[in-house]
């Protein structure tokens, strides 16, 4: 980069931060004095090249001093609430201004944007904070366990008489759906539990549509208000789980997306479609979301570990023993309870080149439609004979949708 076009960088940046700090009550600095000190940082590390390290050391003091002097004089001044974010923000400036010259302009430039988005969102992350109780962080430190110390003591090699059982790779799935039900664990924190059930059926569908279907089925008995509210709260949720099932496809198997989503997505578009039709029949008033569990719990990461390896091995020796077409029955048997550990297993294959892209996606839809009958199945027993029929209709269409897909998807579309 030429040294007029780092300055102009330098100077865009530092007018950026100090853009936003000037909204702030705090007077070390605002739009003036940031853009000081990120072109200090600049000229400072030009000065390096010639002179050595310790200048940008010297000036990273000399901004810290300027910082603490402050400090030190808003302390004496009476019933003083200072905090150091503006402080350490400068620090950061002066060293994304050193940057530019001394390691990479791509760096700083994401690193000031950063730092803003930061320094702007601190309302929301303090309500954030404020809002997460001890069964959040629980749930948040459980995430914490099982991604950043379990995972990586793991060996990652394959075991087993097929080669398919890797801890690693196995526990790494764990995260992934530990991580995509912790999120919808988390949206659900921010909304009102009076939001509304269509709300909840698609916050549910996100942290587990099976564990959302059992909630509004009980909830529908219990309450005697009718079927209708549950059974929109159940489609919404199993809509959603497709969304999941595409997000975990994109993960695992990003190099065959062209391949497996788009089938995939049409039977979501279906499951949107029949859950729409469910939103313009009359319904009794709202009532509140169900709370949902601790999605990060370590006896279901152990749970859902057991089960994705089951799936695995059982993919492997069906594969072997018995040839491609048998794998439809691990499909429905494996979909009744959980899509996540059958859809996982079939990317992962794919992604390894063990199975066509074309019977991924056909394993994977047919898994989802056991899925739906197993949801049908559960929310009639526990909710009675009339949510089951009526649900039975809008699974139906789905179902047929489903089956449809199936038979007519065009070979051309699943090759890989």
């Amino acid at each position: 980069m030429e040294p007029l076009t780092t300055l102009g960088v330098s100077l865009g940046l530092g007018l950026l931060i100090g853009l936003q700090r000037e909204r702030t009550d705090n007077r070390l600095g605002g739009i003036r004095t940031f853009p000081i000190v990120s072109l200090f940082g600049t000229l400072c590390a030009w000065l390096a090249q010639a002179y050595g390290g310790w200048v940008v050391a010297a000036g990273l003091v000399a901004v810290f001093g300027i910082g603490a002097v402050h400090n030190a004089l808003v302390a004496r001044q009476p019933e003083s609430d200072h905090g150091q974010t503006t402080e350490v923000a400068a620090l950061l400036t002066f060293a994304l201004g050193a940057c530019l010259v001394a390691v990479d302009p791509t760096l700083s430039i994401v690193g000031a944007g950063v730092l803003v988005i930061l320094l702007h969102l601190k309302e929301p992350m303090h309500l954030f904070v404020a809002k997460m109780g001890r069964q959040d962080m629980t749930a948040i430190m459980q995430l914490v366990v099982i991604s950043l110390i379990v995972l990586p003591l793991l060996p990652d090699r394959a075991y087993g008489p097929y080669q398919v059982l890797n801890p690693f790779d196995i526990w790494r799935m764990v995260v992934l759906i530990v991580s995509i039900s912790l999120a919808g664990y988390i949206v659900y924190k921010f909304v009102d539990p009076k939001a509304g059930t269509l709300l909840g059926g698609l916050l549910g569908g996100l942290i587990s549509s099976t564990a959302t279907t059992v909630s509004y089925a009980r909830r529908a008995r219990a309450a005697l208000q009718g079927a209708d509210l549950a059974i929109l709260a159940i489609l919404a949720a199993s809509s959603v789980a497709f969304v999941r099932v595409m997000i975990e496809i994109s993960v695992v198997a990003p190099g065959h997306t062209g391949a497996l989503l788009p089938p995939i997505a049409a039977m979501l578009c279906c499951m949107i479609l029949v859950t729409s039709a469910a939103c313009f029949r009359p319904r009794p008033a709202q009532n509140d979301i169900p709370s949902p569990s601790n999605p990060a719990e370590l006896k279901t990461a152990l749970i859902f570990a057991a089960i994705y390896a089951l799936v695995l091995f059982a993919i492997a020796a069906v594969k072997n023993h018995f040839g491609e077409t048998a794998l439809y029955g691990v499909a429905l048997i494996s979909g009744l309870t959980d899509m996540d550990a059958i859809t996982l297993s079939v990317s992962r294959m794919v992604s390894e080149g063990r199975l066509g892209s074309g019977e991924g996606w056909r394993l994977i839809l047919t898994a989802s439609l056991s899925n739906l009958v197993f949801k049908g199945l559960v929310a009639g027993f526990l909710g009675g004979y009339r949510l089951g029929l009526r649900l039975a209709l809008y699974f139906g269409l789905a179902l047929a949708g489903g089956l449809a897909i199936l038979w007519l998807w065009p070979a051309s579309g699943v090759a890989g």
